[in-house]
């Protein structure tokens, strides 16, 4: 009988699974995407949909503090609190999207693509834009550069006999 069988629980002892909950409900707060395990979206998905309810419905302080019992990081919770509960006023649930993403390759795990609904990927031209080439700075000439250049070539020219 599978009554009153309605959660999704994970493999792991209480503790361990609890803490797993918690730190992949923080990475898809701040991040708002992380690729996990199909099981572990599943186990997540209703707690973010509804920690953004309770930031929209209560008072901030009271909201604030229900978000702290879950959360172990106060970027996630500001960020909920200033960021998502504008973003999805007008949305009463389904916060959450699963993209499938292939299988593990070590035990064979379906993976999803687990993110926040409205929330886009940066393209690849921004992020060329954010990583840039670091920049050495020049403290030889020109001149002095080519002479060790040359001089190592000559090392590696003229071979050392043994003794």
């Amino acid at each position: 009988m599978r009554h009153r069988d309605a959660r999704i629980r994970l493999k792991q002892k209480p503790a361990h699974a609890r803490m797993l909950k918690r730190n992949l409900l923080t990475s898809i707060l701040l991040y708002e995407s992380v690729r996990t395990t199909k099981k572990r979206a599943r186990a997540v998905q209703p707690l973010v949909d509804r920690l953004i309810t309770v930031a929209k419905k209560k008072p901030p302080h009271i909201a604030i503090r229900h978000i702290n019992r879950f959360v172990t990081d106060k970027n996630a919770s500001r960020k909920i609190m200033e960021v998502f509960k504008d973003r999805y006023a007008k949305r009463t649930s389904g916060l959450t999207r699963m993209v499938p993403a292939g299988v593990r390759q070590g035990d064979g795990a379906l993976l999803v693509d687990f993110s926040l609904i409205d929330f886009e990927k940066p393209s690849k031209e921004v992020l060329e834009e954010k990583v840039k080439k670091p920049t050495v700075k020049k403290t030889e000439s020109k001149a002095e550069a080519k002479e060790k250049k040359s001089s190592k070539e000559k090392k590696k020219e003229s071979p050392k006999k043994k003794k």
